[in-house]
């Protein structure tokens, strides 16, 4: 028999918390034990019931979803949160994933899809609108790339250029052939990559370079 799922709904629209009522309890294990109509008192029902899965709506009068979803993560660690919201906003997405949230659902979602979501949040696993994935990674790939390219923040370009060439494996005099510099240059360049890098050799400055994926800040391939 399928273990109970206590859930808590909170939206400040009744007819919305009625129908999510009634949706969810035609499944035999899943209870709603508690409904709020704003922020604070989804946070107050969720310390007091200690739901196994919060529905919050993302818009309420004061306190936020977003920061009710915050601060249940915080003082209810077994509570596992879903946002539902009629938004497809990239940026609402990565605040309430960043606010802890198990799932973000838009609420055009079907029926069914809604109760596998809590089904599968309750199990401690991850639930995202497919409206939303590619947003998601979007986001995810913005972010490596903001932090690969703050790892050569104090290299000058011609540095960089340097530095491509030291990760594919080039000597000093191929890479002042490959980039039309005398080698004394060049040699003068890696000493000044190395120090800012941190690197003590060039093997150190290869890997350093491919790790933070120079690849996509420099091209090698032109002559």
């Amino acid at each position: 028999m399928a273990k109970t799922v206590r859930i808590l709904i909170a939206d400040d629209h009744s007819v919305v918390r009625t129908g999510l009522k009634t949706l969810l309890e035609t499944h035999g294990h899943f209870r709603v034990v508690a409904e709020a109509s704003t922020g604070e008192e989804a946070i107050s029902q969720a310390k007091e019931h200690q739901p196994d899965v919060a529905v919050l709506d993302i818009r309420m009068p004061g306190v936020s979803g977003i920061e009710a979803c915050r601060q249940i993560v915080e003082n209810v660690p077994n509570c596992h949160v879903i946002v539902l919201t009629a938004y497809a906003e990239d940026e609402l997405l990565m605040a309430a994933i960043q606010a802890g949230a198990s799932g973000y659902v838009l609420k055009r979602i079907g029926d069914n899809e809604l109760v596998q979501a809590v089904e599968r949040v309750s199990r401690g696993e991850g639930m995202l609108d497919p409206a939303m994935t590619a947003s998601v990674f979007a986001e995810v790939r913005k972010a490596n790339q903001a932090q690969h390219a703050a790892a050569f923040s104090e290299l000058t370009p011609q540095e960089m250029a340097v530095l491509a060439h030291v990760a594919t494996g080039m000597t000093n005099r191929q890479i002042a052939v490959k980039l039309y510099l005398g080698e004394g240059t060049v040699r003068n360049y890696v000493s000044s990559i190395l120090s800012k890098i941190g690197a003590s050799n060039r093997a150190e400055a290869a890997a350093f370079a491919v790790r933070n994926k120079i690849n996509e800040f420099v091209s090698t391939d032109k002559d």
